[in-house]
């Protein structure tokens, strides 16, 4: 529990904050209009009678307020937007009227507060996430360059596309018309320059995942297939503190488990929630279908077994067997693929949590 006699609501935006004080003592309600400057918000807050505690929304201003408010000394909470109660019969909403329910929430001590990432920490998501973004670039770029060729009958049957020889295949189309070419050349070199960034980033969190607080959790995570480093890293970064979850509730946070309604004797479930972390989601679902053929170790999953600990190698081992037999236990009774692998990546979630908290 906490004491702090004046409870801070802050609206906060790129260009203004709306600001609400409730005393504790009084029950006087203040408000303000301020600047995003980090100055210009502690120098109001120090007007009021303290202790003071502030509470603001997680949004696209990031934690540098949070950080401020910390450093000197306030009592700060990031309050989970998803997460806030509002009266259903309130139909108006205003900055202003946002600042005084924050400042009431954290009165009453009802605000779910997000998990505030170091500097390190945001700053290898930022890179992982970059590179995600990258990642939809490129295949954005090979979708133009693909259907472009198709619209003028090119369609490449020499094997796997996007690899050596279907580069050299791209190397030598040739069109009648010049503005064909211009396009054709326009998109083949935006899919150079995009996968050359890729390669780029790819190589800057290989060099982060081995040299950084994230290596231990990196390596243990990589004793399961389909987790490679590339992947192992961004979950890692994503998920942050593994601790505040259970291998029940992970699931639950990325979003990996079955909506549901009930009321009375009735029970549906829907599909799942897609809720949480989206791309920490994307990254189970893709790993989960390497577990739909047979298991045999190979020499890539073999090498990340010598660098993680002997415990983590059993329970990797483990892990890879038991989500196989339920691949195995999906496919005989017919279920549906698509739904089988989100189980499959639900089970994944919470085998990378064993291994992420074994100590």
């Amino acid at each position: 529990m906490h004491s702090e006699r004046t409870s801070v609501g802050l609206d906060v935006h790129a260009r203004s904050v709306a600001a609400a004080a409730v005393d504790g003592v009084t029950g006087e309600l203040r408000r303000a209009r301020l600047t995003p400057s980090h100055d210009h918000i502690l120098s109001w807050i120090e007007q009021l009678d303290g202790p003071v505690a502030v509470a603001y929304e997680a949004g696209p201003t990031g934690f540098g307020l949070y950080r401020a408010l910390t450093a000197a000394g306030i009592r700060c909470v990031v309050a989970a937007p998803s997460k806030l109660q509002r009266p259903s019969g309130d139909r108006v909403k205003t900055d202003a009227k946002d600042a005084v329910h924050l400042a009431r929430l954290l009165r009453l001590g009802e605000i779910t507060p997000v998990t505030v990432p170091t500097v390190d920490q945001e700053a290898a998501r930022d890179l992982v996430r970059a590179r995600e973004d990258c990642r939809g670039d490129l295949m954005r770029a090979r979708h133009r360059l693909s259907k472009l060729l198709l619209r003028h009958g090119q369609v490449y049957c020499g094997g796997a596309a996007w690899t050596g020889p279907h580069d050299r295949w791209l190397r030598k189309q040739r069109f009648a018309s010049p503005a064909v070419t211009l396009t054709f050349e326009s998109d083949y070199e935006v899919v150079q320059v995009v996968t050359a960034r890729r390669d780029r980033l790819d190589a800057a969190i290989a060099a982060m995942a081995v040299d950084s607080e994230f290596t231990p959790i990196v390596y243990r995570l990589g004793c399961l297939r389909g987790i490679a480093t590339l992947t192992a890293f961004a979950l890692a970064v994503e998920i942050g503190d593994w601790h505040r979850f259970t291998g029940n509730s992970i699931g639950s946070f990325l979003g990996l488990v079955p909506s549901e309604h009930s009321s009375g004797a009735s029970r549906v479930q829907g599909s799942i929630t897609k809720t949480g972390n989206t791309h920490a989601r994307r990254l189970l679902v893709e790993a989960a279908w390497h577990h739909r053929t047979r298991y045999l170790p190979g020499k890539p999953l073999r090498d990340r077994w010598e660098l993680a600990p002997a415990a983590a190698r059993q329970r990797g081992d483990a892990g890879n067997r038991r989500l196989h037999a339920r691949w195995v236990s999906f496919n005989l009774r017919r279920k549906k693929a698509v739904t089988a692998n989100a189980a499959i990546a639900r089970e994944l979630a919470s085998w990378c949590w064993s291994l992420a908290v074994l100590d």
